[in-house]
């Protein structure tokens, strides 16, 4: 009778021990149940900008109390949008118009509201994106002020007649992308002399720019190398880049509403000035991405 009780005992210990752990009753799809108590994986990629974007998500999230993860630096969108979208990563710091480009290629939208409404329409059902920053970060054709007076230069339209003795860097992907070469050449007909791989809006590119290695550059609105240097942003009046608002894009099934309010909370915040106030501290000042986003947060009272 002893050991029986014993064992009827040790079979409810057990039972009651499942209980606790969850069962099997737990949907794994419903982001709304029980999300706050695990870990998102807040990503980035391999540019400044966008790993101190990811440390602000990050840190906003560890405000409100979520246990998160860090795996920055990944590389670009042809990398990581295919860890966002398996569930490996579940935040990331995206830009809306670039998305959208990697989502349809051909979707033709070019404002904030086009774009965001493309994308919560061709976006896998997994994947959503959240509000929309006022914050934005172009990609952009630069060039030195004196290549500017020489050639009379003001738009992208304006480099037809001269592209073709001229050198153009960026990074790797930017020859592939329709939002690079490829959509240079259907909308402007520009053809280049050559496309030389750099790094993505980084040091590399701003020297090769600066040096003369190359005449035209790709480079984002937000970097404070651009004024530092005097170079010439050229205006896109066909819209080859489009919107580029800063948006959290977020893995659907882990995302509860508690990290849903934390990051909507930021973009409320963010601006274009705070970008690129932000991304000088880093550049110039030498701040780790870290410290920038803690006073960025701090100030905002998000933290």
């Amino acid at each position: 009778m002893i050991r029986r009780a014993r064992g009827a005992l040790v079979a409810l210990a057990a039972a009651l021990a499942l209980t606790a752990c969850g069962g099997g009753d737990d949907n794994p799809l419903d982001g709304d149940r029980g999300g706050a108590a695990q870990t998102l994986v807040v990503g980035s990629a391999d540019f400044p900008e966008s790993e101190l974007l990811g440390e602000i998500y990050a840190q906003a999230l560890e405000a409100k109390g979520v246990k998160v993860e860090r795996k920055f630096k990944i590389g670009a969108r042809e990398v990581y949008y295919g860890q966002v979208a398996s569930g490996a990563i579940h935040v990331f710091p995206e830009y809306n118009g670039a998305l959208l480009a990697r989502v349809d290629k051909n979707d033709p939208a070019a404002t904030t509201q086009e774009v965001d409404a493309a994308l919560k329409a061709k976006l896998p059902a997994e994947l959503e994106i959240l509000t929309t920053s006022r914050a934005e970060n172009k990609d952009s054709l630069v060039v030195t002020a004196a290549t500017a007076r020489e050639h009379g230069l003001k738009t992208i339209a304006d480099l037809k007649d001269v592209a073709g003795e001229m050198i153009i860097g960026g990074p790797p992907e930017f020859k592939t992308r329709r939002q690079g070469l490829v959509g240079l050449e259907e909308v402007y007909g520009l053809k280049f002399k050559q496309f030389k791989s750099l790094d993505t809006g980084g040091p590399i590119t701003v020297s090769n720019l600066a040096g003369g290695q190359v005449q035209v550059a790709n480079l984002f609105t937000t970097d404070p190398a651009i004024t530092k240097n005097g170079f010439v942003v050229l205006e896109d009046p066909e819209n080859v880049f489009g919107a580029q608002n800063v948006v959290p894009l977020i893995y659907r099934p882990k995302v509860d509403q508690t990290a849903r309010d934390a990051l909507n909370a930021v973009s409320a915040k963010l601006t274009t000035a705070d970008l690129i106030a932000m991304n000088g501290q880093m550049s110039d000042q030498k701040l780790d991405p870290e410290d920038v986003a803690e006073q960025w947060l701090q100030k905002q009272g998000l933290r």
